[in-house]
């Protein structure tokens, strides 16, 4: 055989496997570019949180509540648990999460009280009005303006019988006690959720904050750690000042209650004091309270006079010293607080009274480390 020949074969048979390796491995699907796995990592994890999110819909306020509590108490919290255990434990947030909803259950205890003490008065009330009409009060003839036209409008919708059930009838007042008992229902199992969370957050608190910390720097870098520090303190201030004003405004008008003998003014004052923390809740309670006094025999003008200066009292606390303290308290310009709390009602609803300043505290955050990065390059 002639030996250029017989090379020629020997290297066909050595090139063979490696020709078999190629149409192999050309058989097998390529692996994806780095930022082709990056870019279908945090799309899975989008897909997933969003989807985590829209199943845990229905209970996304009663988590948040429990949050901003667990980063409020954290620091009562921790003492607490240093005296029992000396370290978080689920004794010590079993004992503090019962506390909690002492707290909570309280006001709300004494108001379902009040309203159940009230419930049968108010039902031969208006069985009275329905038969016998409703008639005008004194109190209407004594106003300063508008005294007769109100008057008159009385006599001719509510005083006569007929006239008073049809308008009895079209408020539904049956159909608003139903749906009452319903909000309190669900209100009371949201709570009844909250509590439980925040029974985990304290309990599992240490950890949570290590990772929260942890994903943040990852994330954002260094600005994250401060943006996470920043939105602690911001929930704490906003919580401790809103209870602060809450007290505040409960104990002025209280004192109105006192000197105006409003019925059970020690109730009233208790009242109002934890619903100054709700919008309008305070409103409603000193204006019920002027209704009582009024029903009992008491003064036209002491009622009238509870209803003004609950209103001085609440507008002075809500329009101006409680967002200028949420400034002061969270480091936040006034028109950033207000726009913040006001803001944050209108689209969160009770919940954005205090997520709402938190939410411009995180901006406010942001801008400055990114102006002082620009500064300090250039």
């Amino acid at each position: 055989m002639d030996p250029r020949l017989k090379g020629r074969s020997m290297r066909r048979e050595r090139a063979a496997p490696a020709d078999d390796a190629r149409s192999d491995a050309g058989s097998e699907p390529l692996p994806l570019h780095p930022a082709a796995r990056r870019a279908a990592r945090v799309a899975l994890a989008v897909m997933l949180v969003a989807l985590a999110l829209w199943t845990a819909r229905d209970f996304l306020l009663a988590l948040i509540w429990a949050a901003m509590l667990a980063i409020a108490l954290w620091p009562l919290y921790a003492k607490l648990a240093q005296r029992l255990a000396g370290r978080p434990s689920a004794a010590s947030a079993l004992l503090f999460t019962a506390a909690v909803a002492l707290v909570i259950f309280l006001p709300i205890a004494l108001a379902t009280y009040e309203i159940a003490q009230q419930s049968g008065v108010l039902g031969a009330w208006i069985a009275q009005s329905q038969k016998n009409g409703i008639p005008v009060p004194d109190w209407l003839a004594r106003l300063p303006l508008a005294a007769d036209p109100a008057a008159r409008w009385w006599r001719d919708n509510l005083a006569r019988p007929e006239s008073a059930s049809a308008w009895l009838e079209s408020i539904h007042a049956g159909t608003i006690v139903k749906a009452f008992g319903g909000q309190l229902l669900q209100g009371g199992f949201m709570l009844f959720v909250s509590l439980i969370a925040l029974f985990v957050m304290l309990r599992q608190g240490d950890v949570a904050a290590r990772e929260l910390l942890a994903t943040a720097d990852r994330i954002f870098g260094e600005p994250g750690e401060a943006l996470c520090e920043r939105t602690v303190f911001a929930t704490r201030g906003i919580v401790t000042t809103t209870v602060v004003v809450a007290v505040s405004e409960g104990l002025l008008i209280g004192v109105g209650y006192l000197l105006a003998g409003v019925p059970n003014p020690l109730l009233f004052t208790v009242l109002t004091i934890a619903f100054a923390m709700l919008p309008f809740g305070a409103w409603a309670t000193f204006i019920v309270a002027a209704i009582a006094l009024a029903a009992s025999g008491g003064s036209d003008v002491a009622a009238v006079a509870v209803f003004v200066w609950g209103a001085i009292v609440m507008l002075s606390g809500e329009q101006f010293v409680w967002p200028l303290l949420i400034g002061d308290a969270v480091r936040l310009p006034f028109l950033f607080a207000f726009v913040g709390i006001f803001g944050g009602l209108a689209t969160f609803g009770l919940v954005g009274l205090f997520l709402g300043p938190a939410i411009m505290a995180a901006v406010l955050t942001i801008w400055r480390e990114w102006a002082m990065r620009k500064h300090v390059k250039r």
